[in-house]
């Protein structure tokens, strides 16, 4: 088994650098088919009340997340609101409801989130994240951020649909001199 781990973590090394590489051959302002960044987390617990889709909306923005996902999300609600497979509006659930799963990407630029709820007997049905969502006791969430991606919604001509672009997130700028001439020098030091 300790075998097996070794040579996963060396074959995801290998798949890291070679994403790497294909995404620092990707041109500038392109989308990159695949992509690598390394990832900074975010761990989050909502409580009893809370909206699950506004509440990560609010980490997206406060944060100001270019590229981001779902690491894991667990917790009960007492309302779900889901849009189900190619509906087109939410199917509202109330009751008592475990969360199974929580997964997609998020972004300044849009979001794109499913969830999966069981019911007390075990019933399992999902869909797309909504407004709506009423935390009953607890929703513990990581997110992870990839700060060297960029994602946005783009239209697809064969879905018609706004779908995942991945871009190489922005250089960013360089911080302007400031030089010393004109400035008092930092308390405590003493002018050159």
């Amino acid at each position: 088994m300790r075998i097996f781990f070794l040579l996963a973590l060396g074959l995801l090394a290998a798949t890291g650098s070679a994403a790497q590489s294909n995404l620092m051959a990707t041109p500038t302002g392109a989308a990159a088919p695949l992509a690598s960044s390394p990832m900074l987390t975010y761990a989050v617990r909502l409580g009893p009340g809370q909206d699950l889709r506004q509440e990560l909306q609010k980490l997206v923005q406060q944060q100001q997340i270019k590229a981001g996902t779902i690491v894991t999300g667990v917790g009960s609600l007492t309302t779900a609101s889901l849009r189900l497979a190619n509906q087109s509006g939410p199917s509202v659930y109330r009751g008592h409801f475990e969360i199974v799963s929580l997964v997609g990407t998020l972004s300044v630029n849009g979001n794109h989130l499913h969830l999966a709820i069981a019911d007390s007997t075990g019933r399992t049905l999902g869909g797309h994240l909504l407004d709506g969502n009423i935390i009953y006791t607890t929703a513990e969430l990581v997110v992870g951020v990839l700060p060297a991606l960029d994602f946005r919604r783009e239209l697809d001509p064969v879905s018609t649909y706004n779908e995942l672009t991945i871009y190489p997130a922005p250089d960013p700028k360089p911080a302007k001199s400031s030089g010393r001439r004109g400035r008092k020098p930092a308390s405590g030091t003493a002018p050159r």
